[in-house]
Formats: structure tokens, sequence, C-alpha cells
């Protein structure tokens, strides 16, 4: 499994990404965790609110930041 978060790194991309790696421990996955922050590839995905959440090159989510369960939710 391939997970990227995708901002420029404020305070709330960071967060994202913290609960990210919360979740995947959680669930005791082997994934692949990605911090994304140049902009020209995060305009890529489409994306124009971070932090976003991409999972297996799909996004997930846009412009806020997801609690670990509702993380576990997407991925399990």
């Amino acid at each position: 499994m391939n997970i990227k978060v995708l901002g420029s790194g404020c305070p709330s991309c960071i967060k994202l990404e913290k609960y990210v790696k919360l979740a995947v421990e959680q669930l005791e996955l082997e994934a692949t965790i990605e911090k994304v922050t140049d902009m020209q590839d995060i305009l890529g995905y489409g994306v124009m609110s971070t932090p976003a959440l991409v999972i297996d090159g799909k996004v997930v989510s846009t412009g806020k930041v997801l609690s670990p369960k509702d993380i576990i939710k997407l991925i399990g």
C-alpha cells in the first residue's frame, strides 16, 4: 500500500502525516508513507486544498485533517 500526504508542511499537513502513521501502526499494515510538498506534484493530483490524502494513487480526502479512526476506515 502506498499512502501520500500532500501539503506544504503546514501544521495541519504535519498532523495528518502523524495520524496516518498512527493508523498504519494500529492496523499493523505494511505501507509506504510519503510526504509530497512540491506544488506541481500536488496540483498533478487535481488537489486545490491541502492537506490531502492519496491512497494507492486515489485522492480520498482534501482540505481537512482526518482522525486516525477516519483514516483506518479509508484504509481498511
